[in-house]
């Protein structure tokens, strides 16, 4: 009798363990999983108003739940509390390969381009993309919190990008945007990659022959009678939601000769494209500014040779001045790490004719704008996504360093680079 008093009372006492156990497992996960943080900075550039200074960033969750002076926010008890001489929004990467192209340049982490054929639209950059790849933390470890990641240059058609942000392990935690523009080349890199096209003309004549046959194929979806219809064909389908506006169209134009052709293709078949690239727009400002494009500018530092042998560090500040939107990227390098910094890029294009302000904008809130995500990511208000940068000091000074990065609400580094 007292053996089986003594087991029913070490079964219930095992039973409480287990309990109280998951009682402050539980708490814990709702602790964590809402976490809340202050960012305290000695100046916030919330890239939506002035800056302020002495301000606070308030982060409930995956937004932000406040942004102001610290004279008019209060903290709550229970904040974590991390400070900053600097704060901004998390950077946005406007054109990369990063998460396609790989760190080591070896060629199972190399899927920024599919040379099989000249056009195939039909490509997904949500089906090659790798949110483990190393070069993903590298590039948010300096800042940077959402990317506009696709295929590299050298194809005329090469497939849809999508829009991400840098920190989680699978694809769909990390989705923006699964669908965000088709791209398309026109130059030399087209030239070195395929036997045909093998000039500026053929190039664009075969671009205009896809347009056309997507054209045809939308007609025929459209027939009443469904004997009619075309079986479904992923490339036109691709290039008819171009032409219906569905999706942007991104052109990696280098030349005044390649910018011409999609301004004329643009309005040949009636879409709005996305210049990429753009290293002699500025000879076309008034061609460019009438069509009403956005420029996803070149990097400030790209070297010059081939197609961008006429390359400016000026482009975006000439660009800005005369009204056209634009953004900045860290594009596409055949050499390791394969990326260029944003950040970086930025600093070198306020030092040559961009303000402050603006060169900032260029990597945040305009570069947002341009690839459509502006909504959620981009700058610092209140219900946008909790995505921020600390600095030790001026962002554009060389001697600063990244010293904390918020994705989703969730402290991403704490370490000075």
């Amino acid at each position: 009798m007292r053996t089986r008093l003594f087991v029913i009372l070490s079964e219930a006492k095992n039973l409480i363990k287990w309990g109280l156990a998951f009682v402050f497992s539980f708490f814990f996960f709702v602790s964590t999983s809402l976490a809340q943080i202050a960012v305290k900075g000695e100046t916030v550039y919330t890239m939506s108003g002035a800056p302020i200074k002495n301000g606070v960033v308030l982060i409930k969750g995956k937004t932000i739940e406040r942004v102001g002076p610290a004279s008019q926010v209060n903290i709550p008890n229970g904040y974590k509390v991390m400070n900053a001489k600097v704060v901004t929004p998390g950077l946005v990467d406007a054109h990369t390969v990063v998460g396609l192209a790989g760190i080591y340049n070896v060629p199972h982490d190399q899927m920024q381009l599919e040379t099989s054929s000249p056009v195939q639209p039909e490509l997904r950059a949500l089906d090659a993309y790798n949110p483990r790849e190393e070069l993903v933390e590298w590039v948010r470890n300096l800042g940077v919190t959402t990317m506009h990641a696709g295929t590299g240059p050298g194809a005329l058609a090469s497939g849809s990008s999508i829009v991400v942000k840098t920190h989680g392990n699978t694809i769909t935690e990390v989705l923006v945007d699964p669908v965000g523009m088709v791209m398309f080349t026109l130059g030399e890199s087209v030239n070195d990659n395929f036997d045909s096209p093998g000039t500026r003309s053929k190039s664009v004549a075969m671009i205009r022959s896809e347009f056309v046959k997507a054209q045809e194929y939308t007609k025929k979806l459209n027939e009443k009678d469904a004997s009619k219809r075309p079986d479904r064909d992923l490339k036109l389908e691709a290039l008819a939601k171009v032409l219906s506006g569905e999706m942007k169209a991104l052109f990696t134009v280098q030349t005044a000769p390649d910018i011409m052709a999609v301004l004329r293709m643009a309005k040949e078949f009636g879409f709005k494209p996305v210049l990429d690239g753009a290293a002699e727009s500025y000879l076309l400002v008034d061609e460019i500014k009438k069509a009403g494009v956005s420029v996803i500018v070149h990097p400030t530092m790209v070297r010059p040779g081939g197609d961008t042998r006429n390359v400016s560090m000026e482009t975006a500040a000439t660009l800005k001045k005369a009204g056209i939107p634009i953004a900045l990227q860290s594009g596409f390098e055949g050499y390791v790490p394969k990326t260029r910094v944003i950040l970086f890029e930025a600093a070198i294009a306020a030092a040559n004719g961009l303000s402050f302000n603006d060169a900032l904008a260029a990597i945040t809130i305009d570069a947002a704008r341009v690839i459509g995500v502006d909504k959620r990511v981009g700058s610092l208000e209140t219900g946008k996504d909790a995505d921020v940068v600390l600095f030790d000091g001026d962002p554009f000074e060389y001697t600063t360093h990244v010293c904390g990065v918020i994705v989703n609400g969730a402290v991403a580094s704490e370490t000075c680079r």
